[in-house]
């Protein structure tokens, strides 16, 4: 890194991350004149095929980001407005993770591994997670071998994120504020 950036702080060199991300998702070649176009503070989807939860289902999604996540409604809404916000890597990664655990053969599970390990954990990833340099090594080592448990400190790690970050932000939202009315 050029000595100019690492004087940079923290936060200002996440957000030109972030920017590039998305300057390489506009750069790509569009299948189609309808996906030239780019969504701007336009409001979530609301959710498809999912029965809306009751008020107090919903109100309970304040303060667990697992009775959110366990909530089909919920997730699709969650996940509805990260997309809106162009921030939906963590959730996806946590998704991934969830399907991962559920793979029983040890062929298949190396497969869906290296998948996991190339769209959201190394470095320059397409949809790279925030996760610290420990967490990212715990979880290289775990693959090494993989097993059920290769993720789960990467996981817990972006958890915790969307608890303190994502989840609240949701809850601030338009969407989720017409959820509760």
């Amino acid at each position: 890194m050029c000595k100019g950036l690492a004087a940079l702080p923290h936060s200002c060199l996440e957000r030109a991350k972030e920017i590039k991300i998305k300057l390489g998702i506009l750069l790509q070649k569009p299948d189609s004149v309808g996906d030239l176009v780019i969504p701007y503070n336009e409001k979530p989807e609301k959710p498809a095929k999912t029965q809306k939860p009751s008020t107090d289902e919903a109100l309970q999604w304040r303060d667990s980001l697992d009775k959110l996540l366990q909530n089909n409604y919920g997730l699709a809404s969650f996940k509805s407005f990260l997309k809106s916000e162009f921030s939906e890597e963590n959730l996806e990664f946590w998704i991934a993770c969830e399907d991962y655990k559920k793979i029983r053969s040890p062929a298949k599970m190396a497969e869906k591994a290296k998948q996991i390990y190339e769209e959201f954990i190394q470095t320059e990833a397409p949809k790279e997670v925030n996760i610290d340099h420990f967490t990212k090594d715990i979880t290289m080592k775990n693959l090494v071998e993989a097993s059920l448990s290769s993720f789960d400190v990467a996981q817990k790690r972006i958890h915790a994120l969307m608890e303190k970050d994502s989840l609240p932000r949701f809850v601030r939202s338009e969407f989720y504020q017409e959820l509760i009315k």
